[in-house]
């Protein structure tokens, strides 16, 4: 059924994701966070960081089902788990990555700058956003896509 279609169906033809992805790549975006805060300043943890902010450039650019974390999860860890109780929408997703992406950018070009504190207060805000997804489910970024779609329907 084309996109078309489907919309005149009343049927959402995008693919739906798995929402157990987008937790374990926020837990393992938790992960390379932590690292970062604990090595911060220096090369290592601006690597660290630059690598986290291509990733969430993927996610944001071409969906989280497109990025290496995903691959992880649909190789590693989804054969190991039952079918998901339902699908989720990739867009708020995609949007918590751009999100994501620009708290890590603030962070990057803080330490690159020797704006230390600044740098490490824009990696610890996107680690608690990363935490509440990978610990809770909550995912603070497409909460927020949520209520903008909310605020501009018409």
């Amino acid at each position: 059924m084309s996109a078309t279609t489907a919309a005149t169906h009343g049927v959402d033809a995008r693919p739906g994701i798995d929402p157990r992805g987008p937790q374990f790549a926020a837990a393992l975006t938790s992960v390379v966070l932590l690292a970062v805060l604990l090595l911060a300043p220096g090369p290592v943890a601006t690597a660290l960081l630059a690598a986290q902010a291509a990733l969430f450039a993927i996610g944001a650019s071409r969906g989280v089902q497109h990025t290496p974390y995903s691959w992880l999860f649909r190789t590693l860890v989804r054969p190991r788990l039952g079918a998901p109780a339902e699908l989720e929408d990739p867009a708020p997703p995609r949007f918590a990555q751009a999100v994501g992406l620009g708290f890590a950018v603030v962070g990057l070009v803080a330490l690159l700058l020797g704006a230390d504190l600044v740098g490490l207060v824009a990696v610890g805000l996107a680690l608690a956003a990363a935490l509440l997804n990978a610990v809770f489910r909550f995912c603070l970024g497409c909460e927020m896509y949520l209520l903008i779609k909310r605020a501009t329907a018409h």
